[in-house]
């Protein structure tokens, strides 16, 4: 099984910097960041089109010239912060299957996609599932035109039986799941019970390990606040055994979104501690 990285680790270095966070000291490229994953010998990438500095075909003829040089696995992930905002987002639908051929054209069949947040995971999710189940049926159609597969995200806002639903109406093979491992536990819903449910739909990976932070109120978002994969309250390995029995066969992609207060600017150091876990778990899964 291989592993990778997901660029959402540095977002305070892409400008995307919390309230109770601090700027960086400098700022990092895409460049910077592929340089980065090189160093640190990961398979592949999970790029965040939203820190993306250009939607031009030259650059991105660039970008994929880059990532073929380091040879990494690739996925493109759109859909930050609120994605599809529950279905009720047309504008922000054109941009996802505008975003499909760009995913072609750096080379990566999977592109991440969101349909929901931690937002509107108040509301009736019912409804929430109706409209996206729409959205995505029209999605997929374009998605199967670019030979690209739409890997829709657990974005802190649908619980594992949502997730299956959602995946089953749609019921096309150009859709499956991005499956993050910290945000079933962010609604209370056991990731494990969850992977057992959805590992043959997995298209693509985050992994993230929670520790509750002293810091935060039960109520934030982030009160299951990021650590080093191994260090936190999920367990990584027994959810990476699952994919490898269900044949998964993308890679295990780090993502950190929220730091725990341990581990306050100190991104880099928690995402080479996360990929020489994550190394250890896919050792012996070949």
């Amino acid at each position: 099984m291989k592993v990778g990285i997901d660029s959402y680790c540095y977002h305070r270095f892409f400008g995307e910097v919390y309230p109770d966070q601090k700027p960086p000291a400098k700022n990092l490229t895409m460049e910077d960041f592929l340089k980065r994953a090189h160093e640190l010998e990961v398979d592949g990438v999970s790029l965040e089109s939203c820190f993306f500095p250009s939607y031009d075909m030259g650059w991105f003829k660039e970008l994929k010239a880059q990532l073929d040089e380091y040879k990494f696995d690739r996925v493109y992930a759109w859909g930050h912060p609120d994605g599809l905002e529950r279905g009720q987002n047309w504008t922000a639908y054109n941009e996802m299957v505008t975003m499909i051929p760009y995913a072609k054209a750096i080379g990566a069949d999977v592109m991440r996609v969101v349909g929901s947040s931690l937002m509107f995971r108040h509301e009736p999710h019912g409804p929430q599932i109706e409209a996206l189940v729409k959205m995505f049926k029209e999605a997929v159609k374009v998605a199967a035109d670019n030979g690209v597969k739409l890997a829709v995200e657990n974005h802190i806002d649908f619980t594992s039986d949502e997730i299956l639903r959602l995946l089953t109406e749609v019921d096309s093979p150009y859709f499956g799941l991005n499956f993050d491992t910290g945000n079933f536990l962010r609604l209370l819903d056991d990731p494990i019970a969850g992977m057992e449910k959805l590992a043959p739909y997995v298209l693509a990976t985050h992994v993230k390990d929670l520790y509750p932070d002293k810091n935060a109120k039960p109520t934030d978002w982030f009160f299951f606040a990021g650590v080093p994969v191994g260090q936190g309250l999920i367990n990584n390995e027994a959810l990476a055994k699952l994919l490898h029995k269900a044949d998964f066969k993308g890679f295990l992609a780090v993502e950190i979104d929220h730091p725990h207060t341990d581990w306050t600017e100190r991104e880099d150091e928690a995402v080479a501690l996360s990929i020489k876990e994550l190394k250890r778990i896919a050792a012996p899964l070949v």
